[in-house]
């Protein structure tokens, strides 16, 4: 058994390495403690709800632990939670809302993919960016938050959102398009 103090100093992969090999879900416990509340933020952007993003946290920290065998290192652990995250999150939002990505991007279609200058980028407010952002596809704002804060790879994004690489770089260039063209709209005129 390991003292608190001592999971402390564990990387989160000999952490993993430890709960698969002992299959202790008491050291599991160190890893919930470090991810949970970024979990529940991540559920949060997307969900807009404070309860449910509790709830999913909960059960996102268990489905993780319940697949910690299929981690392979292949990305750090954040990258691997924060996937299964996101997935969650957007199956809900599929099956409560039925949102359907290719229909949802016909109805809000943009005039053209808005090519996107260094000028144009220079004056965005923060505040103003997410509140544009909190107001496009829930699959879009994923993608977005996956590539620019998370900083995941195409092939990790792709594989989160079960979509092909092509398709997630088309997207990927919609939603920025989407997110310039609004924000365009309402701050710059």
């Amino acid at each position: 058994m390991v003292s608190k103090n001592r999971l402390s100093d564990l990387s989160d992969v000999e952490i993993i390495n430890k709960v698969v090999q002992d299959d202790d879900g008491k050291v599991y416990a160190e890893l919930i403690r470090r991810y949970r509340a970024k979990v529940m933020d991540k559920s949060y952007s997307l969900l807009k709800d404070r309860v449910l993003a509790q709830e999913f946290a909960h059960d996102i920290m268990s489905k993780a632990y319940e697949k910690l065998r299929e981690f392979k290192g292949t990305s750090s652990f954040s990258t691997w939670l924060y996937s299964i995250t996101y997935n969650y999150c957007i199956d809900y939002l599929r099956s409560k809302k039925k949102l359907h990505y290719p229909s949802w991007n016909s109805e809000h279609d943009i005039p053209e993919i808005v090519d996107m200058e260094e000028e144009d980028l220079t004056d965005l407010n923060y505040t103003r960016l997410m509140s544009i952002i909190d107001g496009i596809h829930p699959e879009e704002k994923a993608l977005l938050l996956m590539k620019y804060q998370d900083d995941l790879s195409l092939k990790q994004i792709a594989g989160a959102l079960r979509i092909s690489e092509s398709a997630l770089k088309m997207r990927l260039q919609r939603a920025k398009a989407r997110v310039l063209l609004m924000y365009k709209k309402n701050y710059m005129n």
